[in-house]
């Protein structure tokens, strides 16, 4: 199955849902940057929710960035995304292993850490963008967002999120986010909280293979769940380049840049977000040297 993101209501419009599947998109990950297990099934938690939330931002234009740092030993996780969605990001403990949970899983909350804080930036075309940030509840992810929505955005949600991972790589991945409407009632809410538990784990409905419209009517409870779109692929994809690569070499400064040029007569650049390799010779960093706003006359 591709991977998709579907959008829907249930109960008459009272209840959003969107659920994920990110298979193909954390295994590209896994890829590139050469995740653990343990790794693999932490970042693609957090590319999953991104992907999620980078779906919602209505212009091409908009750029979603999500930073996610504990004090546990995996280190820093970011993520970016436009809404189409196409993300890109970087794990700096990239090989992290730790023994499995108390209860026989891959340890996520142990390779986050419960202290430290989500940060989350949306470029939506304002003045300036929006910023919020929230603490860390669990390092779990699916319950520190939902503690992010609440305290940044004023939002009631039901999240779950789920990587399963195996000897090949990535077996399973997506997840789903529930929102009531602001005319939704009490009665249907507990309809959504008992469907979610009948539902189980997040793992376990992955493992099931069932369609996102399968999943969206098992965790809502509702066989009438209507849906409002479904053509939106989540993909990996870095939109680095030399160009990029040289204008960060522009923000080193005059003596950094003439000291690689004298010592070292080159420069190997490699993108945080893909691995890939960017080479500039010595002409080409001369020439960089040349069209620096330190070389250009002040008037």
């Amino acid at each position: 199955m591709k991977d998709k993101i579907i959008k829907l209501l249930a109960y008459d419009g009272k209840i959003s849902i969107t659920c994920a599947r990110t298979t193909k998109l954390v295994e590209e990950a896994r890829k590139i940057h050469d995740l653990s297990p343990l790794a693999t099934a932490t970042f693609g938690r957090l590319l999953t929710i991104t992907s999620i939330m980078a779906q919602e931002m209505k212009n091409k234009t908009d750029r979603l960035t999500i930073q996610l740092k504990g004090n546990g030993k995996i280190g820093a996780m970011l993520v970016t995304a436009n809404n189409f969605p196409k993300l890109k990001g970087y794990v700096v403990n990239p090989h992290i292993e730790l023994p499995l949970n108390e209860f026989g899983k891959l340890d996520v909350g142990g390779a986050v850490g419960q202290v430290g804080y989500i940060n989350v930036i949306k470029d939506i075309g304002l003045k300036e963008p929006y910023r919020g940030i929230s603490p860390l509840t669990s390092g779990e992810i699916a319950d520190d967002f939902t503690n992010y929505f609440v305290n940044s955005e004023q939002r009631q949600t039901a999240i779950a999120l789920g990587v399963l991972v195996n000897k090949d790589g990535v077996k399973a991945s997506g997840g789903y986010l529930i929102t009531p409407m602001p005319d939704c009632t009490e009665e249907e809410i507990s309809k959504v909280e008992q469907a979610i538990f009948k539902a189980g784990a997040i793992s376990k409905i992955l493992d099931e293979k069932l369609s996102l419209l399968e999943i969206a009517k098992k965790v809502t409870g509702d066989e009438k769940v209507k849906v409002l779109e479904e053509n939106i692929t989540p993909i990996y994809e870095c939109d680095c380049s030399k160009k990029f690569m040289a204008d960060g070499l522009k923000t080193i400064g005059k003596e950094n840049l003439e000291e690689i040029i004298n010592t070292e007569g080159k420069a190997n650049l490699v993108c945080h977000f893909c691995n890939k390799e960017y080479q500039f010779s010595k002409e080409e960093l001369e020439e960089i040297l040349k069209t620096c706003f330190f070389n250009k006359n002040v008037i």
